[in-house]
């Protein structure tokens, strides 16, 4: 089978996408891919979906930090990002994720807006709401364990 001559190939690029939840969360790239799918036809339909062809390429998450990188046809970049903001739950676990640029091939997209080598999570006892509690502590943000799950917290509200 002959490849297709180069101004008949598809154009795609590629969203570099950040992904925060919960420290327990737990999901993969099979998990995320489906959600976004869903999202993608809910916002825009069957037929919207499939001119979008979202496809998650490469995916990392743990600790409830995570990144991916998402192909989409070039010029529905605009149509995909706004499919990915409406993502809010992954496999019921409950997240926020940002597209934090777009590029025309992985390589660029992973080395500008894929951070590589993240901090990793600090583990300490708090006092939140009077009472003593777990927390982890990612950068400026603090997630104390409570007994329905996990509160956001800053500094000031310890």
């Amino acid at each position: 089978m002959k490849h297709l001559p180069k101004h008949l190939q598809p154009r795609w690029r590629y969203l570099g996408v950040a992904i925060e939840a919960w420290p327990d969360a737990d999901f993969d790239r099979r998990a995320f891919q489906r959600d976004l799918w869903y999202a993608a036809q809910n916002l825009v339909g069957d037929a919207g979906s499939a001119e979008l062809d979202l496809t998650v390429l490469r995916f990392t998450f743990e600790d409830g930090f995570g990144s991916a990188v998402v192909r989409v046809y070039r010029g529905e970049s605009d149509r995909a990002r706004a499919a990915v903001a409406t993502l809010s739950a992954v496999d019921g676990d409950p997240v926020g994720v940002r597209v934090r640029g777009v590029s025309g091939t992985v390589r660029a997209c992973e080395e500008k807006y894929i951070r590589r080598g993240t901090e990793l999570p600090d583990q300490r006892h708090v006092v939140f709401e009077e009472s003593e509690c777990e927390a982890v502590v990612r950068d400026d943000r603090v997630d104390v364990r409570t007994d329905d799950g996990f509160s956001g917290a800053t500094d000031l509200d310890l």
